[in-house]
């Protein structure tokens, strides 16, 4: 099994990186599709019922009408779940940014990297919007900390794997103590 160095699990063997770095990778797109998609629905609303999305909305339900099955409902579910994953990601990097030991910096890498409304061209052009926020940054350091601030974004949405946190606490509760059953937190995980 390929590790990277210090004995970290290879980004192509990590589903919780992999899925991060897709979802990351497709930000930009994404925002801007549903953007483009409630602008189209709002615009064709205004059209057909000389009303806004929000007061058509409010006069049906306030009349007691149902809108279940109609292609009105099917829209709104699917901007819905849309708008569910992009604000699960905004709030998984907030998490980040304020909570862990390395979050400014991490913040500012990914909004550079994959966040930002505007596609940078390259890493130089990266590199120079981070240095008012991280001091003399060189191309590795950019890239492992880019890895490091993805892995840490994957756990916030995705955890922890019971094996990954078992092995963690064996750190601070050695093996030489053992439970009621007489075995170790690792062996009856294991």
């Amino acid at each position: 099994m390929p590790r990277t160095m210090k004995n970290h699990i290879s980004p192509k063997e990590d589903p919780r990186y992999h899925n991060t770095y897709q979802f990351l990778k497709h930000y930009r797109d994404a925002t801007y599709s549903l953007k483009v998609v409630v602008h189209q629905l709002e615009t064709q609303f205004q059209l057909d019922y000389g009303s806004s999305i929000d007061r058509f909305l409010d006069s049906i339900y306030s009349a007691g009408a149902d809108l279940s099955g109609t292609d009105i409902e099917e829209r709104a579910k699917s901007i819905e779940k849309s708008n569910k994953m992009l604000k699960l990601l905004d709030s998984a990097v907030d998490l980040l940014r304020c909570n862990h030991k390395y979050g400014e910096q991490y913040y500012w890498i990914l909004y550079y990297s994959f966040l930002s409304p505007q596609e940078l061209q390259n890493t130089d052009e990266i590199l120079d919007r981070l240095a008012p926020h991280i001091d003399r940054l060189s191309y590795r350091t950019f890239y492992r900390r880019r890895h490091a601030a993805i892995e840490a974004l994957s756990t916030i949405l995705w955890g922890f794997t019971a094996n990954e946190t078992i092995h963690l606490l064996e750190q601070f509760f050695p093996e030489t103590e053992t439970l009621q059953t007489g075995s170790t937190l690792a062996q009856q995980c294991d």
